[in-house]
């Protein structure tokens, strides 16, 4: 399946120091427009959903679903995590090929 190989390249990006993991800090992510790409889980909360959304939509950042928190979490060698944003251009580009394809 082609989340799987989303979330390997998710991985490496992370291990390149190119992921930023938890609400505040992605939001801030986004603000500064540093933020290429945001994942958000499909089982956050409906105030942690509303208010991504809100900021990706103002500030034009794509947004994709993930499954679960678990697995989020398990891509970047974490416990679970409900939102992440990409801050490389390049990790980006071809996370939304993957996902897009899914």
């Amino acid at each position: 399946m082609t989340e799987s190989k989303a979330l390997s390249l998710l991985g490496l990006a992370n291990r390149a120091r190119k992921v930023i993991s938890g609400e505040e800090l992605v939001i801030k992510e986004v603000k500064n427009g540093r933020a290429k790409l945001v994942l958000l889980s499909m089982d956050a909360s409906e105030n942690t959903t509303k208010k991504v959304q809100d900021k990706c939509r103002f500030y034009r950042i794509p947004i994709y679903w993930i499954s679960n928190r678990e697995i989020l979490g398990t891509a970047i060698g974490k416990e679970s995590r409900v939102v992440v944003a990409i801050t490389d251009l390049g990790f980006a580009k071809k996370l939304e090929i993957l996902l897009g394809e899914s």
